[in-house]
């Protein structure tokens, strides 16, 4: 990827605050293998090996579940193109280079220890998991022309929704050992959005108007990397309804938390361009936060709705 003169100079200058916060991450990354996590002996052979094939009652998970574990996991397992997309945009040499590896390092390590969990657990139907890997593998992920700034303020906000997301279905499943291991993911995607966060607050003191545009146009164009995987949308539904991942926490927990720690709205030394930048990404916050508003009234009355109707199935008829 070709970058201009002044993303270059950006990238270059923003390499000692990247080397700092590796030397941080790396301090605070506590090591953990996969395997732990994982109930083998629950696990048998299936059919291939003269056992007995999956079947849905084999799964303790219910319907909501599996599709926030289904989602999860083949999000995690587009791990090549993410790898791309952040080494071309930032590059593979010094700092930079060795964060690029070592991200990827550890984001690996989410999908083997879910689809080992998903797959010794018959949570989820394998032939059907292992034919989705494939199909959106092969389509990869694109996140079009993002330039460097635009993609670090991106994976800001990414992190810290894939954090949420994973630490809510941990306790959608019932499951104290799924529970477990979303919740050690979650702890690694809170550094890793911590150290991007951390990059930004670097460049908003460098270039204090091209960033706020950066995070302008990633919070009001934001979508979740998994969003052109087959069924996504149908399943983005489910969760959302259980409240693992919406719209309010998408605001509440994942926006607002992130342009706090980065005071967008208290900050004194944007130009024109920032201010510009800044009034439409508080323009479209309000908006975001009234469409967020009518979500969960909408989803409670539904919730009641379904609540009424199930203490009247419960009422005795009058003899």
């Amino acid at each position: 990827m070709s970058r201009t003169p002044r993303e270059a100079a950006l990238l270059t200058e923003l390499e000692p605050v990247v080397a700092e916060n590796l030397d941080r991450h790396l301090g605070l990354a506590q090591e953990w293998h996969p395997h732990d996590y994982v109930p083998w002996s629950q696990g048998r052979d299936f059919a291939f090996l003269g056992g007995e094939d999956w079947s849905p009652e084999q799964s303790r998970l219910d319907e909501t579940a599996k599709a926030a574990m289904f989602t999860n996991l083949l999000t995690e397992d587009n791990l090549p193109s993410y790898h791309r997309e952040i080494a071309t945009r930032f590059g593979r040499d010094g700092a930079w280079g060795t964060w690029v590896g070592r991200w990827t390092a550890e984001e690996n390590r989410h999908g083997v220890a879910l689809r080992d969990y998903l797959v010794v657990t018959r949570g989820v139907d394998p032939v059907e998991l292992e034919r989705a890997r494939m199909d959106y593998m092969t389509s990869g992920y694109d996140s079009g022309d993002k330039t460097p700034l635009e993609a670090v303020a991106y994976v800001s906000f990414q992190e810290l929704a894939t954090r949420v997301s994973h630490r809510n279905t941990g306790k959608a499943t019932g499951d104290p050992i799924a529970d477990r291991l979303l919740a050690r993911i979650a702890k690694d995607e809170n550094l890793h959005m911590v150290f991007y966060r951390n990059i930004v607050s670097a460049a908003f003191e460098i270039e204090p108007d091209a960033t706020m545009r950066a995070v302008a146009d990633e919070v009001m164009r934001f979508e979740m990397p998994g969003a052109t995987m087959a069924g996504f949308r149908k399943n983005s539904v489910i969760i959302a309804k259980a409240g693992i991942y919406d719209l309010r926490l998408h605001h509440d927990e994942v926006i607002q938390p992130v342009l706090r720690a980065w005071k967008v709205f208290e900050r004194t030394d944007l130009g024109p361009e920032g201010e510009r930048a800044r009034e439409e990404l508080a323009q479209f916050l309000a908006g975001l936060d009234a469409q967020a508003t009518r979500f969960v009234e909408s989803r409670d009355r539904m919730r009641a709705r379904l609540q009424a109707r199930a203490d009247e199935a419960l009422t005795p008829l009058p003899r």
